[in-house]
């Protein structure tokens, strides 16, 4: 069942390494295999919330988002939008950047490097959004419970996590983008281009998950009239269906999916600007982690085990936020980008380890007969 789900991962996996090491050696395989494990762990709760959708569907729409959608996830948004980001900042066609980035590396890293503060303030905007929204929101199960509690109860202000960011934003500007980089002995004020940038980041962030609103709300709709339908035909005196959504329903889920999807991918896409500014690194280890992503899905769908691991998600989030802020102090500061990559495996593999000792509480618990569950929250 493992190789028949993530046998093509593993095949991609082998080859990209490969790839990897031809292009640049052991130390291009360590970064894209950081990328790729990058990837993965951000889109862990990519794959749970997709499986959670596309069980409601039927197989011929699984199909179609497990293949055309899974065909723009991998190529569209994993590989193609890493190009489109540089050359916009740059300034270059699309095809001048590759081109630039294939045959010119020194040239092509000196135009990323000037362009760095923008693209950090953008992604680190629209990452850090991501991670506001999650830890204001109250939640049943927590993970860290004595942060997530007093965190979900000032979630309760309007727009705060908007303000939160616009703060941090200003902050960033205001001490590191005035001294961000120096061009023989002479400052150059980045404040107004990482400003603008992370103001374009967050109406991104904001456009994205206006429109996943959007495509939720169609969706609740057409469930509720596919359910209107079901009880008509019961009290008609006909079987009631078990066939899962299709038309209009199904149709609206693709819709969503793919915007959801979408957004996810900004995580990995711009999260990898923090480790590497190499755009053949970058496709690598992200197309890696793209296809984990698909079996990913799959395999929760067929083995129905979205739940079982319930830190995770929060895990990720937590990854997020810390990318978010790396990428603001990279405005003006190197990390290096081995730490980068090892802050989000070591929050994931927390998150995992604490999933792990809560189910085996719960099953301690269950075998002594007690009845009682322990505290959702980890204590961690």
């Amino acid at each position: 069942m493992v190789l028949k789900t993530f046998g093509w991962s593993f095949a991609v996996t082998a080859l990209g390494l490969v790839a990897a090491v031809l292009y640049g050696g052991w130390a291009a395989f360590g970064v894209v295999a950081i990328l790729s494990v990058l990837e993965i762990s951000l889109s862990f709760d990519n794959a749970v919330v997709n499986a959670g959708i596309l069980k409601k569907m039927n197989a011929f729409w699984q199909k179609i988002f497990l293949t055309i959608g899974i065909l723009i996830a991998v190529f569209g948004m994993r590989l193609v939008f890493p190009v489109v980001i540089v050359a916009m900042s740059a300034q270059l066609g699309p095809i001048e950047a590759v081109d630039l980035a294939l045959t010119d590396k020194d040239r092509y890293q000196e135009l990323v490097t000037d362009a760095h503060p923008a693209i950090a303030a953008f992604g680190g905007m629209f990452l850090l959004m991501i991670f506001l929204d999650f830890i204001f929101e109250d939640r049943d199960i927590k993970w860290l419970g004595w942060l997530e509690r007093p965190l979900a109860k000032l979630g309760r202000v309007d727009m705060l996590s908007v303000c939160i960011a616009l703060i941090v934003l200003l902050i960033s500007a205001m001490t590191f983008a005035t001294h961000a980089h120096q061009h023989g002995g002479t400052h150059v004020d980045k404040a107004e281009t990482v400003l603008l940038s992370g103001i374009a980041g967050l109406i991104t962030y904001m456009v994205v998950g206006g429109l996943s609103g959007f495509f939720e709300d169609k969706l609740e709709e057409e469930e509720e009239r596919e359910h209107e339908a079901e009880e008509q035909a019961v009290r008609a005196g006909k079987p009631k269906s078990a066939v899962a959504l299709a038309g209009k329903a199904a149709f609206f889920m693709f819709l969503y999916l793919e915007v959801l999807d979408a957004s996810f991918s900004f995580d990995g896409v711009i999260g990898a600007f923090a480790i590497t500014n190499d755009i053949v690194l970058m496709a690598l280890g992200l197309g890696i982690g793209a296809m984990y992503v698909r079996s990913l899905t799959v395999y929760l769908v067929r083995e129905g085990t979205l739940d079982e691991y319930v830190y995770l998600e929060h895990g990720a989030h937590y990854a997020i936020g810390a990318l978010a802020l790396v990428l603001l102090v990279t405005i003006q500061y190197e990390i290096n980008e081995f730490v980068t990559g090892l802050i989000g495996v070591v929050l994931i593999g927390a998150s995992f380890w604490s999933s792990v000792r809560r189910n085996r509480a719960l099953a301690a618990a269950e075998a002594a007969g007690s009845g009682e569950k322990p505290e959702v929250s980890s204590g961690v």
